[in-house]
């Protein structure tokens, strides 16, 4: 297991040298004068070729990322243009807000997806089966910002009975936070529901056939043990990896989902620093989001190994 995980450790190391390098580049490729776009049309020339001077705007493309790159090598990951602030710490200071409704979102989608799944295999071919089939692919073919919208204008304006936006930290009031977060949760999970309910159905359906499961019906079994103890427990391994897979689109779909509901996380950040032209926070705030992505997965492919151990030795 140790060789396993040193091996997808390794491997990760170049995938995030040309994460840093296209994160630093998309910033650079943008059309226009990072000078001019961070200090106006009213900036003087002087002050325009100050600021380029001092953001190191002149030097070569290669020498500006080299000198990036080793600054973030240190923990270093710049300052910000408009605040004058170091970047690590704003990140730092929002990302509890994401994570939360990362975690919120990916319960309610196990929660909405794993019964109808599960559902859905043991009534094949049923009118079940379809109105499951219905739902799931609903979920698949929903934007979140567009479930979002629909979210507002039904329980909060309509019903009254969540906040249309706002954050409550959990420390102050753990209902009130949850009350806060529900909404762009389930704008987030619904979509991964639909994804762990077909894959469940598919998954189940297949252990359901195995031999071993016909060998624990023949014993006299009770149906629900059959089905959530034995068959249940081995379906979960591709949803598991899907889980993983779908944690890293969470995580960008905060971005569009924090700016609706106003949530202050890492999604906020960087669209208010989009617009405030503060390219030092979109990067950092950028390359974390794609390091959390790579980490995820990482993660992803340990737990299925230990899931099912005959990954470990697949080469």
């Amino acid at each position: 297991m140790a060789t396993y995980i040193s091996r997808q450790l390794l491997l990760s190391i170049p995938t995030i040298l040309l994460l840093t390098l296209f994160v630093f580049a998309i910033i650079y490729l943008i059309p226009g004068d990072p000078a001019e776009s961070l200090l106006g049309q009213s900036a003087s020339p002087e002050a325009i070729e100050a600021f380029r001077r001092k953001m190191n705007l002149d030097d070569p493309f290669v020498v500006q990322y080299l000198g990036w790159l080793g600054r973030l090598l240190r923990g270093n990951l710049g300052y910000s243009v408009r605040t004058f602030q170091p970047v690590s710490p704003a990140i730092a200071s929002r990302l509890p807000v994401t994570l939360q409704l990362a975690v919120y979102s990916v319960i309610l989608s196990l929660v909405m997806g794993l019964p109808i799944g599960v559902l859905a295999a043991i009534r094949r071919n049923t009118v079940w089966d379809l109105v499951v089939q219905v739902i799931a692919m609903t979920g698949l073919s929903t934007p979140s910002f567009f479930l979002a919208i629909l979210c507002i204008l039904f329980f909060s304006l309509k019903l009254g009975v969540l906040p249309a936006a706002g954050y409550v930290s959990p420390f102050e009031d753990a209902l009130g936070s949850l009350r806060a977060l529900l909404l762009p949760a389930f704008s987030l999970g619904f979509i991964m529901m639909g994804s762990v309910s077909r894959m469940t159905r598919s998954a189940m359906i297949d252990v359901l056939g195995e031999d071993y499961v016909r060998t624990a019906r023949a014993k006299g079994l009770a149906e629900t043990t059959v089905v959530y103890r034995h068959a249940l427990k081995n379906a979960l391994i591709p949803v598991v990896t899907l889980v993983g897979l779908r944690l890293g689109g969470i995580l960008g779909g905060t971005i569009i989902i924090e700016s609706i509901f106003g949530l202050p996380g890492i999604g906020r950040l960087m669209i208010d620093n989009i617009y405030g032209h503060d390219f030092p926070m979109v990067q950092g705030v950028l390359l974390f989001l794609a390091v959390a992505r790579l980490a995820v997965n990482l993660l992803t492919d340990i737990v299925y190994a230990i899931l099912d151990p005959q990954v470990r030795f697949a080469d």
